[in-house]
Order: structure tokens, then sequence, then C-alpha cells
């Protein structure tokens, strides 16, 4: 009687708690997605990109503020560069495309998918030829049909020792270029390197450039309207992109806010966790000026598929502008600008100087007359 009691009792509870929780769900998701819409930046797209934008051109935007036209405008994408390919569009080999990797646009990418494609792939292939073969010619050799008498051998000292000594020859062989593309993703960035700080909320990135005067940069994700009307991929376009400089080593750091996320770039190869209270980095650096998709990729709450990633390669000129637009400097013009002060400031006491001392000379004169 007691067990039936604490199963109503038991029953009773969730049921209370299944109801609270079909009450306050929907209130909670829309506070986080009027959270969301509210965030710094969320606001602001880019301009419509002309159809017939060839790459690296760049599209002025609509909302820039009028001081700054000119300056720095957001580069147009390329279509299949730095985005994943649509098998649904029908166009010849998209479908293939679809099932490997991006194109890569870093170092590491380019010797990562070497090594997939022409080193991997063959030997898995090998490998799964050879066993179906083995298989094939079991079934066919040792039928009931061709063996009516059942062999009984159960050991064969030269077969063991040749499938004991292939694989880990193979492995071997595996192991060298896996060992080199795993110490070359862990190569320390170099002290001239831009550092860029990457932070992950939910569900929104932040870059802060810490040598450009600390510019902080809120990305959020732009709606699939004004992504297509933008020419870019629908849920990896973002009203503020991750600007950085083309052909320069970059530090990548990346930290969390609130929970673990994950910044990653699949065309350049990139991926790196963002974990509160710890800030990792990496070593990145970008071949071709372009704009390169990405997504968080670590489980990080109800909109975590809504996070996305743009990274905005600019030549070294153009970075500088876009530096300046957001208010900060580069490294070296804060040093000459510095200079420069002190040089002014030296000028103008020595100048200040000479005056006091033609002024004394006239008073002299007089005293001793």
């Amino acid at each position: 009687m007691m067990g039936h009691m604490n199963a109503r009792i038991k029953f009773a509870t969730l049921s209370l708690f299944a109801a609270i929780c079909m009450v306050f769900a929907p209130q909670v998701a829309l506070a986080q997605d009027d959270a969301l819409s509210a965030a710094p930046g969320s606001g602001e797209v880019f301009g419509e990109a002309p159809a017939s934008a060839a790459e690296g051109e760049v599209v002025a935007s609509e909302t820039m503020p009028p001081e700054v036209e000119g300056a720095y405008t957001p580069m147009a994408p390329t279509k299949d560069k730095g985005m994943p390919t649509d098998p649904r569009t029908g166009e010849p080999g998209a479908m293939a495309k679809s099932l490997t990797f991006q194109d890569q646009y870093s170092k590491d990418g380019e010797y990562a998918l070497w090594m997939h494609n022409w080193f991997l792939l063959p030997v898995i292939t090998a490998i799964s030829l050879f066993v179906l073969g083995l298989l094939l010619y079991v079934v066919v050799r040792f039928s009931r049909r061709a063996n009516p008498e059942p062999s009984r051998t159960t050991h064969n000292t030269w077969i063991e020792v040749v499938w004991t000594i292939v694989p880990a020859a193979i492995l071997v062989v595996i192991a060298v270029p896996s060992l080199t593309l795993l110490a070359r993703q862990y190569e320390t960035p170099p002290e001239d390197a831009v550092t860029i700080k990457a932070t992950g909320y939910q569900w929104y990135w932040g870059y802060s450039y810490p040598d450009h005067g600390e510019i902080e940069v809120i990305s959020n994700m732009l709606s699939d309207a004004d992504a297509i009307k933008n020419g870019e991929p629908p849920q990896l376009a973002v009203d503020n992109r991750m600007v950085v400089p083309v052909g320069v080593p970059l530090r990548i750091q990346t930290i969390g806010a609130d929970v673990i996320h994950s910044f990653a770039i699949p065309s350049l190869w990139f991926k790196q966790d963002a974990v509160p209270g710890r800030l990792n980095e990496k070593l990145l650096t970008i071949d071709e000026p372009g704009v390169y998709y990405g997504q968080c990729s670590e489980l990080c709450g109800t909109r975590h598929a809504y996070m996305p990633i743009a990274i905005e390669a600019l030549p070294e000129e153009e970075f500088a502008e876009w530096v300046r637009t957001q208010g900060g400097t580069m490294p070296g013009e804060a040093i000459v600008e510095d200079q420069g002060a002190e040089t002014e400031a030296a000028e103008t006491e020595a100048a200040e100087g000479e005056g006091d001392q033609e002024a004394e000379e006239p008073l002299e004169v007089a005293l001793a007359e």
C-alpha cells in the first residue's frame, strides 16, 4: 500500500514540474530572443552586393556613417570560397564537393587537405579493397560446395606474422604526416603577430584588438533575408565581421564569457575552444584576401546554431583603414605620433627659451647704462 502511495506522490510531483516548465519555457525563450535582438551591433547590416561583384571587390554599406564613407567598405564574398557548397544547386560537381572538405586558404589547411586526399584516402581505399577481395575469396574458395569436408586448421604462423607486421608498418607510415600536422597546428605565434581576442557569448561573438587601441567589435547573425540580399550564405552572415590582415601571422586568442564555445573556420583549418576562465591561443595565417565563414562548434545552449563567424581578410593597407574607421591606431602610427608630440614639445620649449633670452638682453644693456 505504501509503495502505491509513493508512486502516486512521485507521479503527481513530476506532473506539477512538467506543467510549470510548460508555462515558463515560452517566456524564457522570448526573453532570450529579446536579449539577442537588443545585443550591440545587431541592427547593422551590410549594403547589397552587386551580382557581378568580383573577388576582393568591396561593397559600400548603407548604414555606414557618412564621415567614414570611402575609408572602408565591407568586402563582397566570393561564391564557393570560404563557405560550404550547396549540393541542391544542381551545378556540376556540387554534390561531390559537398562530400569532402572545403578548399583551404592557410598553409596548415593545404597540408591537411593534401594528407587527406593523397595519403589517407588511397591507403584506406587500398585496405578496404584488399579486405573485400579476401572476403570474396574466402566465400568462393571455402564454401560448403567446394569443401564438403570442413578444414580443421586453427593456426598458421606465417599468416599471423604478416597480419601483425603489415598493419603496424602502415600505422607507422601514417604517423609521420599525422605528427607533422599536429606539430604545425600547435606552433607558437611569433612576437610580432597581430593579436585578436575572440570572446564567445550566449549567443554571439565579440572581437577585441589589444594591439590597435583596444578596438572591440560585437558580431551577431544577420537574418536570412539580409544575408541573401548581400549575396552571403544564410545563417553564416553577420553584421560585423572579424577583420584581419592577410598574409601576416595572427595570434587568435579565445575565451568563453559564460559557457564553453568553439571558434571554428573550416576553410582555414582552424578550430579552438573558448573556455570560461581560460585563454587559449593559436597561430593563424590567411593566404588570400576574402571572406571566410564558420560557426560555433560546441553545444552552448538553445541558440547554439545561430552564432556564426565571418572573417574578412584584407590587404594590410585596407586593414589599416578599417582600424582607423573603428577609432583605433596601428602600432607603428602610435609610436610616430608619440615621437611627433615629443619633438613638437621640444621645439616649443626651445622657442620659448630663445624668446626669454632675447628679452633679457635689452634689460642687461639698460642696467649697464
